[in-house]
């Protein structure tokens, strides 16, 4: 029997279908949704309203159908445009392992090595050439090849996990943020960048020129701001039109030619990671020093014996030894008459 639970139903099977949508798409296949669960069962009194907190009600009522499974039917504005977009994410664990689905892991470790250089490119730039993303097959343990490695650089673009500049830079999409967000807080939370006004991740957008200044803004946030506000909400320094050109770049527009020749580079680990590496690596060297047989008593240790003389001593040692069981008592000596009568 249709019921108005088969709304949310259709929904969530339309939204996995295209991955990551806009609000305005989101909401024309809610309205589709209910258009057709009311003609299959006309008794049903469902509306659809267009207005923002029909909406918020119904993605919450989405959201607690999708909490015991740990997902999430989430939302943030697309760093470019301003859009609001949505997608159903896993919120549980390593969010990055929920593209097993269809890498290899072989695969998954090559994204994660691009998602790092990305995260940790200089000057906020947050991107990296196709030649530094495709030398970052060395990084890894596995026989994958350049030529491998590109082809699988076009799907990470064609499916939304990356974007590829007319520059040939590669970048984090919408849906990466999105769908990584936990990811991306947990293991870059020295680099993530948040915007002062909307407090989403930024790596596309505006700096303010004030050293030491930590307001970072998307560019269609500032938009919206200085339209009101001509003073940075942070250090309170004019941005009046005169110091407009001063404002520093986010993203792409940051990157300086030749930044991609210097050597790798690599995340530190927290406090935390290296005390755990420590403890592992004593684990192992426990493990090792129990699984050493260390000498009987019977056996004598060889490695402790003086060289010289003293080998020689207990090699004559050695061969004087017998074995009880076999030994025969020795012979008696006769006494030595004496002599003397």
């Amino acid at each position: 029997m249709v019921s108005s639970v088969d709304v949310q139903r259709l929904f969530l099977q339309a939204i996995l279908s295209r991955r990551i949508l806009s609000q305005k798409l989101a909401a024309k296949i809610w309205e589709k949704c209910i258009e057709a669960v009311k003609e299959a069962n006309e008794t049903l009194d469902i509306e659809y309203r267009d207005d923002r907190n029909s909406w918020d009600n119904f993605v919450t009522s989405v959201n607690e159908a999708l909490n015991p499974l740990d997902l999430e039917f989430a939302h943030l504005h697309d760093e470019v445009s301003g859009k609001e977009m949505y997608a159903v994410v896993n919120r549980k664990g390593d969010e990055i392992a929920q593209m097993a689905t269809e890498y290899t892991p072989v695969e998954i470790a090559y994204f994660k090595a691009v998602l790092e250089q990305i995260m940790l490119a200089p000057n906020e730039s947050f991107c990296v050439s196709s030649l530094a993303a495709l030398r970052e097959v060395n990084s890894l343990k596995s026989n994958m090849t350049k030529s491998q490695a590109e082809a699988t650089l076009g799907s990470f673009v064609a499916k939304g996990w990356l974007l590829k500049s007319r520059r040939g830079r590669y970048s984090l999409s919408t849906r990466t943020i999105l769908e990584l967000q936990t990811y991306l807080r947990n293991t870059y939370e020295n680099e993530i960048l948040e915007c002062t006004i909307c407090m989403e991740l930024v790596t596309r957008g505006v700096a303010c020129f004030t050293p030491q200044c930590k307001t970072r803004m998307h560019t269609h946030c500032f938009n919206n701001y200085k339209r009101r506000n001509h003073k940075c909400p942070s250090c309170n320094q004019s941005w009046s039109e005169g110091n407009l050109s001063k404002l520093r770049p986010v993203g792409e527009a940051a990157f300086k030619e030749g930044q991609d020749l210097s050597r790798r580079r690599v995340r530190r680990k927290s406090t935390e990671e290296e005390e755990g590496d420590e403890d592992a690596e004593g684990d192992e060297n426990d493990d090792q020093d129990e699984a050493e047989p260390e000498p009987s008593q019977d056996e004598p240790a060889q490695s402790q014996q003086p060289k010289g003389k003293g080998k020689k001593k207990a090699e004559r040692e050695d061969s004087m030894e017998v074995d009880e069981d076999d030994a025969s008592p020795p012979p008696k000596t006769q006494r030595r008459r004496s002599s003397r009568r």
